[in-house]
């Protein structure tokens, strides 16, 4: 937005400062982020930039580390159950928080905030403490023999945990503007709960289910700490098998990884504003 032409000289100097403010906070968060992306492709096994890289030589730059990544078996087996862990927990944690979302969106329910606090608080308690706790409970529930850890249930269980506050608060947000008047109108003209769940609700809450969806898929693709308490080596997932290469081998194929952990997040983000705008056109809200 342009300066207005009535602006006097402190706003001026505000508006100049303000957009300061914003490029430096800019700055700090992203650039620490972004540095490793050129690092990735180093011809060297260094994580530093080499005189060849600063001087732009098409020698210094190679994509060494990125077929590192397609000849290692086990950074192959870690995409493969990133991806496994990921698709099945964001089905699970995506059906739980929908169902959640739903119930709590009716006027009858009592204990509406005490409830939403509950479902969300895997987002507000310390994940070195859910993590403990699930490994607790998944090992040996109420002392009996059936246990689930170093399972690829038991992972997936925990990361649906983890997922489904953000579908709970994705979709709540878009029942919001939801009006009632359709599903009594859907009722009155004899169509049964399932047809009026499928053909009149979820369509219109299609794009926060989504966008729950995309947020409980980037919390399991990017998360560690629960991996490390409740995975075993047959389920070691992308983030698991980087903090191993970081404690035992130190390799810039770990850089590579995380570019495009990088570019696939960036796409899931992206993904998730068009359909918040796309929600938000639905309802009718404009800036």
């Amino acid at each position: 937005m342009a300066i207005p032409s009535y602006a006097g000289p402190l706003e001026r100097v505000w508006y100049y400062v303000y957009r300061l403010i914003c490029a430096a906070i800019f700055f700090f968060l992203i650039i620490p982020i972004l540095v490793i992306i050129p690092l990735s492709f180093n011809a060297e096994p260094y994580f530093t930039f080499t005189p060849e890289m600063l001087r732009f030589e098409a020698e210094a730059f190679s994509l060494r580390w990125y077929a590192d990544i397609v000849n290692n078996e086990q950074w192959l087996h870690s995409i493969k159950n990133s991806f496994i862990i990921g698709i099945a927990s964001t089905l699970v944690a995506t059906s739980l928080g929908t169902l959640a979302a739903l119930g709590l969106s009716r006027a009858e329910l009592p204990a509406k905030s005490l409830l939403m606090g509950i479902l969300i608080s895997p987002m507000i308690v310390p994940l070195i403490i859910t993590a403990a706790a699930m490994f607790f409970f998944y090992s040996a529930p109420f002392g009996s023999d059936f246990a689930l850890a170093q399972t690829y249930t038991g992972v997936i269980l925990a990361h649906a945990a983890l997922g489904t506050p953000f579908v709970v608060i994705t979709v709540t947000a878009t029942l919001v503007g939801f009006d009632k008047n359709l599903i009594r109108a859907s009722n009155s003209m004899g169509a049964d709960m399932p047809t009026t769940f499928f053909k009149v609700i979820m369509p219109l809450i299609l794009p926060g289910v989504i966008s729950g969806a995309l947020f409980a898929f980037v919390t399991s693709f990017d998360e560690v700490v629960v991996v490390l308490f409740m995975a075993g080596f047959e389920q070691r997932t992308i983030p698991r098998q980087m903090w191993a290469g970081i404690r035992e081998q130190i390799s810039p194929t770990i850089l590579a990884v995380a570019t495009l952990l990088i570019i696939i997040s960036t796409m899931l983000l992206a993904t998730i504003e068009l359909l918040r705008r796309r929600n938000e056109r639905m309802r009718g809200v404009t800036y």
